[in-house]
């Protein structure tokens, strides 16, 4: 079994570490106990998730002597809302949380990014941990510092930047992760290959099935390696000024389909940042700027994965192309009513523009639907 690494994240008074390998559940007290200024926290976790890993973080914390409480929310995209956001803020401040005290989120990127927010505005700011628990969460959600919850008019559209204390990243519970949920994950773990390191993208390409299928030093690897690269990104431009959109790679797609999909299990997020890569390689070779070949590695590897590659392969009923256009329009990227685009030059070589012409915009998600249509 791999022993756990530590990526840092070296942001001027708001540094931290991000601890990646198995075990850290079990371990956690180990890692949390430095922070405490009162030996007890506020765990926020979702149903599936306390099921699965609560019993054991709270008994490794009580063995420490360190007393916890928990709140658990429904799973899913629709918990990242304003009911269970109150709900938490309201539940925080009946447990009588300071601002000296510790809120921990136990769970995916929905549990992150909703209980991220609420301790950003939870008495002006109070520290918080992350203890990601899927792939997609422990890759990105989870550094960084972005938190909000969905509006109708689009996702993550309310939140703020509040930077965790820690992250404790245990790759052992990716092993209870269902299949599809791990895959989703690696629609993020692959976006990093492609928007700026070629050689991570080939590593993937042989390990790929090796992470899929369990094992755990390729586990680790990709979790670390995706975790660097976006905090050497974070630390660049945390607030999203520049470089940082450089990370939404598929996402101005993947946030349309999302919506017309009504943020549901017909489409997880990291299924839609797949579907996204694969069609900001499209607009690309479309455009020029990478090679005809490109977007079919892409696609190649993904199916190998046994990964959604395609708007054929989301179910249910799609919106047309000008209503999808539509949809990319509320993109937090958008600037002064132009859609920013992340795409490639090639694989590894992603860049940031809004000079997207229309009409190959259009063709290409006309071609996606075509293909959806006859499929």
């Amino acid at each position: 079994m791999p022993c756990a690494e530590t990526v840092h994240v070296p942001l001027p008074g708001r540094a931290y570490d991000v601890v990646i390998g198995p075990g850290l559940i079990a371990g956690a007290a180990d890692h949390l106990g430095g922070l405490l200024k009162r030996p007890r926290v506020a765990i926020v976790t979702d149903a599936h998730v306390a099921s699965r890993h609560l019993d054991a973080l709270t008994a490794a914390l009580d063995a420490a002597g360190i007393a916890s409480s928990a709140l658990t929310l429904p799973p899913g995209e629709a918990t990242k809302s304003w009911p269970q956001f109150t709900r938490t803020v309201e539940w925080l401040l009946a447990e009588k949380i300071e601002r000296r005290d510790v809120v921990v989120a136990l769970g995916g990127g929905v549990i992150g990014d909703l209980v991220g927010f609420a301790a950003a505005v939870l008495r002006r700011g109070v520290r918080f941990v992350q203890i990601p628990t899927s792939l997609l969460a422990q890759v990105d959600s989870s550094v960084g510092g972005k938190t909000g919850i969905n509006a109708p008019q689009g996702k993550n559209l309310i939140g703020a930047f509040h930077q965790p204390s820690l992250v404790l990243a245990d790759t052992g519970v990716l092993d209870t992760l269902p299949r599809r949920d791990l895959l989703a994950g690696y629609g993020e773990v692959v976006k990093y290959g492609l928007l700026g390191d070629a050689g991570f993208f080939e590593w993937l390409e042989t390990n790929g099935p090796a992470l899929a299928a369990g094992d755990p030093a390729a586990r680790l690897h990709a979790v670390r390696r995706s975790v660097e690269m976006k905090a050497e990104i974070v630390v660049r431009d945390e607030t999203e000024q520049g470089d940082r959109a450089l990370l939404n790679l598929g996402h101005t797609f993947c946030h349309a389909l999302e919506a017309a999909t009504g943020y549901s299990d017909r489409l997880l997020h990291g299924e839609g940042v797949a579907i996204g890569c694969a069609l900001a390689f499209d607009l690309s070779a479309r455009m020029g700027l990478c090679s005809q070949e490109d977007p079919s590695r892409v696609r190649a590897h993904l199916r190998a994965m046994g990964m959604k590659t395609d708007l054929s392969d989301i179910p249910g009923d799609l919106p047309d192309t000008a209503a999808l256009i539509a949809l990319m329009g509320q993109d937090k990227k958008v600037i002064d009513g132009k859609l920013r685009f992340i795409l490639a030059r090639g694989i590894g070589a992603a860049f940031v523009t809004d000079a997207v012409p229309a009409d190959l915009l259009a063709q290409v998600l006309d071609d996606a639907l075509s293909l959806r249509a006859h499929a």
